[in-house]
């Protein structure tokens, strides 16, 4: 069974970019997303750079979740995301940034989300340690305004503003 365990950072500076070892530029659509109460997992086509794949997620917030993954044919996931993701993408780059003994990874949002920058660990345990680089700000594993599914139909530009976030 596949596991993620994930904590999500919000950035209090660009001091990250120059370490910056991989870019990957991503469009993601959902075919399920989750949130619907007979709906226990999202279903996402995602393409990074020339690569396709399709996601299952268990649909609970949280830091550890189910999590599949498999590639698909890049012209496939380009007719999915255009005839069955109801025209709804997320649009993000994802930077590579190694720090201590993790690898982190920084999206960038664009479209309607464009403004957020978050950064993600993906860890081996919930007790694993791992060293927070100057660049984190605070935490928001927990708050589902910074789930890319919450973000589909709710976009960052539309509430950040708002809540002072």
């Amino acid at each position: 069974m596949g596991i993620e365990i994930e904590r999500k950072f919000l950035l209090r500076n660009d001091n990250w970019k120059a370490h910056v070892t991989e870019t990957h530029v991503i469009r993601q659509g959902y075919l399920q997303s989750g949130l619907e109460k007979n709906q226990k997992s999202s279903v996402r086509i995602r393409i990074s750079n020339k690569q396709a794949n399709i996601n299952i997620k268990s649909a609970e917030l949280s830091a550890i979740r189910q999590e599949y993954e498999y590639d698909i044919p890049l012209h496939d996931a380009e007719h999915m995301l255009a005839t069955l993701c109801d025209g709804i993408v997320i649009e993000k780059t994802r930077y590579y940034v190694p720090y201590e003994a993790h690898l982190w990874e920084v999206d960038v949002f664009a479209g309607d989300n464009a403004g957020l920058q978050m950064a993600e660990i993906e860890l081996g345990s919930l007790d694993e340690h791992y060293e927070k680089p100057d660049w984190l700000g605070p935490e928001v594993s927990h708050d589902e305004r910074y789930y890319n599914i919450y973000l589909l139909t709710h976009p960052y530009r539309q509430w950040h503003n708002e809540v002072g976030s």
